[in-house]
């Protein structure tokens, strides 16, 4: 067995900054080489951001990947790394690709480089492009048809992208034929509830199957509506779990393992499971016995929750958001309730008190319990208060337009209250965030031009249901450090039931406990009225809930981005036709 100190960089990179994840690459390198290691790794896609999406289909973009990644190269040889072997993902091009029928133009490809002694080694493209869910690789990449492996001290490390690990067969059956000591996989792997379960069980799953030891390294951060955990992880040949990192984090993972030397045949085979070979030999000879170093196992933080990790999440998706587009400050309109109260405090949590104008917009019957609420949530969190009634706003498009009926009175002062809004940020150049909840967003119920004004909707896949229990967990993780829990109990305790309009025909308003149970049902799996009805849910209710969500396409067409948390948001993962007939 031969000893092998291996370094997996989680880092968190911003699509578009070249230079600036470059920056980060040789960050993590130094202090990977400062820690001993002989081999350091990092994320799909690293040297450009992931997901870049069209941005793949420019070729002065792919032209600027490529020519940074050998850049790079040069660079950390320059600044005295070229003795350590650095893996990294980058946007490149098929070799002699021309354009082919029904594949992008220019041949672009989810690759990754191996840089050692101030040159790329070797290139290999990522084979399985997921087309599912949030993925949409067919329309970006071509696929690659090699397997990278790497001779480090005697032992073959294999290389993989992503997909390649998530899908039977591909790369990681050739690697099981080739019988490499280890295989890595380079991963852009978005966070979704429980998935970090999911993801270790695979790679003790493929440990097994192909007897070597799996490396895993995941980026962290917010991109849009994807959010990165990081959890980057090794597991043994047999599965066990070796080290861990946290999530959410940046953090370098070094883990000492034992590899087995691999034989060196006079000549090693050129293809594995109909794979080429690409091969890169940076040492034979077998490392001097070291004293290894006990391994990282990162445990779940307290540990962390199910709804601590969700939480977690959030920050992370507005933080990074309003970070990546330069903006210094957030304006959130607090009314008291439950949906804008936990959006403050998500705001507060991601880029300081400080830095979150709290817009309270009172108006002819505004609940004086709701606005003495909003108060008490300003003044817990330390928001920059910010106070301005919108009477007159109201009254002056009531001039204008007289509403039928109670619904049409909430919209304008909905509407009102957007429009000040997004006049204030127009003005002091604050990002807005909107509070609307899964639930309200899939039913139709986030105004036109009011609830739906913002640039970022940090509850846009949480059923309202999550929401409430997300608030419950923040307060309670405040007590927990002997703080005041900032959104106040009536808050909390605040629309427990459905707000139908008065126009809707139906008989009873669902508790929301039963409405985002249909919902999470009909969004998430597909099932028809039918089905529904067969699991158990009221007829009429079916009908009327499936006629709103498909009523309200769109609304949603127009709503900001938001993180996604689950496995099917209302988002790229779900794009249905506004304009169709077919019943439900």
């Amino acid at each position: 067995m031969v000893q092998l100190r291996i370094a997996l960089a989680q880092i968190n990179p911003t699509v578009g900054d070249l230079e600036g994840n470059c920056d980060s690459v040789v960050a993590y390198a130094r202090q990977a080489s400062d820690a001993g290691a002989h081999l350091v790794v990092f994320p799909e896609m690293v040297v450009t951001g992931y997901s870049v999406e069209d941005l793949a289909l420019r070729d002065g973009f792919v032209s600027a990947s490529i020519k940074t990644t050998h850049t790079l190269a040069s660079r950390l040889s320059d600044e005295g790394l070229g003795h350590l072997p650095v893996v990294i993902g980058f946007l490149n091009r098929r070799e002699g690709g021309g354009s082919r029928f029904g594949q992008p133009s220019g041949a672009p490809q989810n690759s990754l480089a191996v840089l050692h002694q101030g040159r790329i080694q070797l290139v290999s493209a990522k084979h399985h492009l997921p087309n599912y869910g949030v993925f949409d690789e067919f329309r970006y990449f071509v696929p690659g048809d090699t397997l990278p492996v790497m001779r480090l001290h005697g032992v073959d490390i294999a290389f993989a992208i992503c997909e390649d690990l998530w899908q039977d067969g591909g790369p990681v059956a050739a690697a099981a034929v080739l019988g490499v000591g280890m295989l890595i996989t380079l991963n852009g792997s978005p966070y979704e509830r429980h998935k970090d379960d999911v993801r270790l069980a695979l790679c003790q799953r493929r440990a097994r199957e192909i007897g070597a030891a799996i490396g895993y390294v995941n980026m962290i951060g917010g991109q849009d509506d994807l959010v990165f955990e990081g959890d980057s992880l090794i597991v043994d040949a047999e599965g066990d779990l070796v080290s861990r990192a946290p999530q959410f984090e940046e953090a370098l993972l070094v883990t000492d393992v034992s590899l087995p030397r691999t034989a060196a045949p006079s000549e090693p085979p050129a293809e594995s499971g109909g794979f080429r070979i690409v091969r890169y030999t940076a040492s034979t000879q077998p490392l001097v016995p070291y004293e290894s170093r006990p391994p990282v196992l990162t445990p779940r933080r307290n540990p962390l929750s199910d709804l601590g990790e969700v939480y977690t999440a959030l920050v992370t998706g507005v933080r990074d958001h309003v970070r990546k587009n330069a903006f210094s400050s957030v304006l959130v309109g607090v009314s008291g309730g439950l949906d804008s109260s936990l959006t403050a405090t998500i705001a507060a949590d991601a880029v300081g008190a400080e830095n979150v104008h709290a817009l309270v917009m009172p108006a002819k019957g505004s609940s004086t319990e709701a606005m003495a609420d909003a108060g008490k949530l300003i003044k817990e969190l330390g928001l920059v208060n910010r106070v301005y009634p919108v009477n007159h706003l109201v009254d002056a498009l009531e001039s204008t337009i007289v509403a039928s009926n109670a619904d049409g009175a909430e919209n304008l002062l909905a509407q009102a209250r957007g429009t000040l809004i997004a006049a204030l940020s127009r003005e002091e150049g604050h990002l807005v965030l909107a509070a609307g909840n899964k639930s309200e967003l899939a039913t139709g119920l986030c105004a036109h031009y009011g609830d739906a004004v913002g640039s970022y909707a940090p509850l846009k896949d949480c059923w309202k249901t999550l929401v409430r229990e997300l608030a419950r967990w923040r307060n309670t993780e405040a007590t927990r450090v002997g703080l005041t829990p900032p959104i106040p109990e009536r808050s909390l305790d605040r629309n427990r039931v459905n707000g139908w309009g008065s126009a809707d025909q139906i008989p009873t308003q669902p508790e929301y406990e039963v409405l985002d149970g249909l919902l999470n049902a009909y969004i998430g799996t597909d099932q028809g009225v039918a089905a529904l009805t067969a699991a158990g849910f009221d007829p009429d209710l079916v009908r009327h809930v499936v006629r709103r969500v498909d009523r309200a396409e769109h609304k949603r067409r127009q709503y900001p981005p938001g993180p996604k948390i689950t496995k099917r948001n209302l988002g790229r993962d779900r794009r249905l036709p506004i304009t169709s007939r077919w019943p439900a």
